[in-house]
């Protein structure tokens, strides 16, 4: 057993940041990740971090635009801290040494991003993920923060009491993939998940291969709700044929997007008469498909994008990488002619139910980063708004976790937050096969936490066994299937049958997941047991998006269906939640606050 004051899940950059603000705080910091740091996914953010750094811009407006994006679903408490915050984090990222862009008299350079009333987004180049990561795994270095590299957290060590509310959280499980050796990581204070995003649920995502939505579902499956999962972000321009992503900084530089009949479609036909390829994302995606599903797709698949007229010299200053990516998967020279993009699922609005502080309602859990969900990106995240998030709510759950002593939270956690029932009839029954199924201590009378941890340790010893020794199916299959229905029918256009079909496709891969063994017998690098337990993870996610999209029925930001076409903002100014109610997810809503600082957000015409 391994014992820290806070322990970290995941070391990209919302895990580096929560290890250091815990670290400032004196606290005894281990970081715990299946990749080494510098792999992590957010080194493949390319466009750049917002902020309100220049004279004539402002927190206030920053956090209106956020709310505007959000198209109303986000919390004021959130978006005014994240807002407030953002500023001094890009300074303090700056300090550390972070090689920003900069203009010919040394100040930091900022350019615009979609759905922002100033050029407020900070770059480095186009590949500022890359840049960040390598700046912050530097200080924890620096600092000597532990690491515990190619570690696969599975569980949670968490006390199994009937209410979620009463639970406290003790560590977790891993797997050293190195070794196969399972153990458990006992934390004094709290543990912080920061396991990314869960774009492997879809089959064409710009997210990488390990973003299985590790932490969203172990906490779920703990008893913590996850929110506003079926708002999921397709971004308008990846490569056709990976899903590799090409920034909106080629966007925000200029770049413009044509059909195949060399019209300039979001002006040309009225998507967004005054932005343009600058409009929110979701407006640009729905935009391209609409474009292709009436026929005007460049061979009926994707539009173009064109960024030529900036001139050598800009592109290679500023989009460098980005003719690297075209030219290596597309074999296209962005220099001479236009580049494919088509969308691609690319980022969870949603996810695991926390406060201001990281804090889940569960004690001593805590989530940062695209894992958590405060709610900062409501129904649609803006571009250069996710960085951000890892530093300001990594910091803030770093600091909470460590003993600091920080200003209550407005938003409030856990059941108890339910204002009305849910209601929503699936064609099928959903949640765990076993319906005993779930992540809590197995022992009912373990509350020591030496004792929590021991349980949980032997469960989950107890379910790499039974996966290795068995004869069954391999979980690729189970996968590949989740993949082909999301893609499907969960994707930027939904219909109230393709959700109900992929509801009925999930089930039925949870049936198969039934039978599923590793093939792999060894101990050591075992990646078909490492795949194996993600597909669980797979699983619920994907159930969990698609209940919640059946669910909201209307309009809004990235959630379009078919038989809703109108925002109803009398109904639906609230938030979906799931929670895992002893194998069965029971769904609920609860209020969003509009409430801010200064203000009370009125919701208004979404118009770009």
């Amino acid at each position: 057993m391994y014992e820290h004051d806070v322990i970290v899940v995941g070391a990209g950059g919302a895990g580096l940041r929560a290890a250091i603000a815990a670290n400032e705080e004196g606290a005894d910091v281990a970081l715990v990740t299946k990749l080494h740091p510098v792999r992590s996914h957010t080194g493949a953010a390319e466009g750049g971090i917002n902020a309100a750094l220049q004279e004539g811009d402002s927190w206030d407006l920053h956090a209106y635009d956020t709310m505007k994006g959000s198209d109303y679903l986000g919390d004021a408490p959130a978006i005014d801290t994240f807002a407030k915050d953002a500023p001094e984090e890009v300074i303090q990222l700056e300090h550390w040494g972070m090689p920003f862009s900069r203009e010919d008299d040394g100040r930091v350079s900022q350019r615009p991003f979609g759905g922002l009333s100033y050029p407020r987004t900070t770059y480095a180049g186009a590949e500022t993920g890359h840049h960040l990561l390598h700046t912050m795994y530097e200080q924890a270095v620096k600092r000597g923060i532990e690491v515990y590299d190619e570690w696969y957290v599975t569980q949670l060590a968490v006390t199994d009491h009937d209410d979620p509310e009463d639970r406290v959280c003790h560590g977790c499980v891993a797997y050293d993939i190195k070794s196969g050796e399972i153990q458990g990581f006992r934390a004094n204070n709290g543990v912080i998940l920061a396991t990314g995003g869960l774009g492997q649920a879809f089959d064409h995502t710009t997210n990488a291969v390990a973003n299985t939505g590790d932490g969203c579902a172990m906490a779920y499956r703990a008893g913590v709700p996850m929110e506003d999962m079926e708002m999921i972000q397709f971004h308008p321009t990846t490569l056709p044929s990976t899903g590799v992503l090409i920034s909106e900084g080629v966007r925000g530089e200029g770049g413009i997007l044509y059909n195949d009949d060399e019209e300039r479609f979001m002006f040309e036909h009225g998507y967004a008469n005054n932005e343009g390829e600058l409009a929110s994302r979701d407006v640009v995606a729905r935009a391209e498909l609409t474009e292709v599903n009436e026929g005007r797709g460049v061979e009926d698949e994707y539009v173009d994008l064109d960024m030529r007229h900036l001139g050598e010299e800009r592109i290679l200053d500023r989009l460098e990488n980005i003719l690297h990516l075209a030219e290596d998967f597309e074999g296209v020279d962005g220099l001479e002619e236009p580049m494919p993009v088509k969308p691609g699922q690319h980022y969870a609005m949603g996810g695991v139910e926390t406060d201001e502080n990281g804090e889940t309602c569960i004690d001593g859990l805590y989530a940062a980063g695209e894992t958590a969900c405060v709610s900062l990106h409501g129904a649609n995240r803006l571009g250069g708004n996710a960085l951000p998030e890892l530093l300001v709510f990594g910091a803030r759950a770093g600091h909470h976790a460590a003993g600091k002593d920080m200003k209550t939270a407005e938003i409030e956690t856990g059941p108890s937050a339910k204002s009305e029932p849910g209601d929503v009839e699936p064609p099928v029954e959903p949640g765990a096969i076993d319906a005993s199924s779930g992540d809590v201590a197995a022992d009912g009378a373990a509350v020591e936490p030496k004792a929590v941890l021991e349980s949980t340790v032997e469960q989950e010893r107890q379910r790499v066994e039974n996966l290795i020794e068995s004869d069954g199916i391999n979980h690729a299959e189970v996968r590949a299937d989740v993949q082909e229905t999301m893609t499907e029918n969960v994707n930027v256009f939904r219909t109230e049958g393709g959700l109900e079909k992929a509801l009925q496709d999930l089930r039925a891969a949870r049936k198969e997941y039934e039978n599923v063994a590793v093939e792999d017998p060894s101990r050591t690098y075992n990646t078909d047991l490492i795949h194996t337990i993600e597909t669980r993870n797979i699983l619920d996610v994907a159930e969990a998006i698609t209940l919640g999209a059946l669910a909201r029925e209307e309009f809004r930001g990235a959630h379009w269906r078919a038989e809703h076409q109108e925002r109803k903002d009398e109904e639906w100014i609230k938030h979906t939640m799931l929670a895992w109610n002893e194998g069965q997810p029971e769904l609920y809503y609860k209020p969003v606050i509009l409430e801010g600082d200064e203000e009370t957000y009125e919701p208004k015409v979404r118009s770009y």
